[in-house]
Formats: structure tokens, sequence, C-alpha cells
């Protein structure tokens, strides 16, 4: 069974929701990247390996380009320098090329906003980075995943020789 080629032609959309229940597009946006870690190393004894797993606490953070004449560059900027926490939403907004229906960053705080120098062509950008509380994920086939998870870290089990002097 052959997959068709894509053509690319999806528009993502980054919407955001501040701590007031206030709707904003940013757009035009140049770059909107989410990043999630989600570590976990195998904890070891000297009898034998893989007895067991240690999460380390979830790491949600993003970073947004945009603009500096875009009217969501100077709002971003005030609840930066307030540390008003937001909502982020990247969904599709044309075409059908994208897995996802939805990524959603809830309880979003702004860490660092950086403008770019001004220059004697193209207007200046502005870069925003910051970390989520939450994170949720839709597909296509209305498939939700939360990270961290609603319910406790997963259990592991360990052992381990009790010493005496």
């Amino acid at each position: 069974m052959t997959t068709p080629p894509s053509e690319w032609n999806t528009r993502l959309l980054v919407h955001y929701t501040d701590g007031n229940g206030n709707d904003f597009d940013v757009s035009p946006i140049t770059s909107f990247t989410p990043t999630f870690a989600t570590t976990a190393e195998a904890q070891h004894s000297i009898e034998r390996t893989h007895i067991g797993v240690v999460y380390s606490p979830y790491s949600i953070t993003f970073s947004l380009t945009a603009p500096v004449n875009s009217a969501a560059v100077a709002t971003l900027t005030q609840m930066a320098l307030t540390g008003q926490r937001f909502k982020i939403l990247l969904q599709e907004g044309a075409g059908n090329d994208w897995v996802f229906s939805k990524i959603v960053l809830d309880e979003c705080v702004i860490t660092s906003a950086s403008p770019t120098p001004a220059a004697i062509s193209g207007v200046p950008s502005a870069q925003f980075s910051g970390f989520s509380l939450q994170a949720s994920a839709t597909d296509n086939s209305n498939n939700t995943a939360t990270a961290p998870p609603p319910t406790s870290a997963p259990s592991s089990t360990t052992t381990g020789a009790t010493g005496g002097s």
C-alpha cells in the first residue's frame, strides 16, 4: 500500500489565552517550538541491572518568535514582566497534513523575552521562552495524551541489600 505524497500546505496557528480569559492569535509568527522532556533512567544494583526506573520531573518548555509590529508581542511582553500565567493552543488553521488536531500548553510562564536589534531593513523580532506546567496533544482520531499524567507518576519497585556494621 502506497501513501500519497504530502504537499504540506498546512498553516498552523498559535492562539493563546491569558490569565483573564482573553483570547489572542499570535500572528504572524516566525517560529514556535514546544519541547517535551520525559526522562526516565534505569536503576541498577550491584547484583543485576535494570531493577527499577527513576522518573525525572516532566519538562515542558517553548520558544516563540514574532515580529515586534505584532500586537501580541506587546501583550506577551506585559505578561512576561508581570509573571502572568496563560495558555497556548497550537492548532491546524488550514490544510490537513498535520497529524495533530491541537497541542495545548497550559499554565505557561514566560522566563525570558529577547527582542532583536533594529536594522535598516526588515522588521525586528522578539523571542519569548518559557515553560508550561501541563500539556496535552490531541491527534486527528481524537486521542489525547496529557503530561504530566493526571494520576501519580508510575511506580517502581526496587530491591537492595541493607548493610550492617
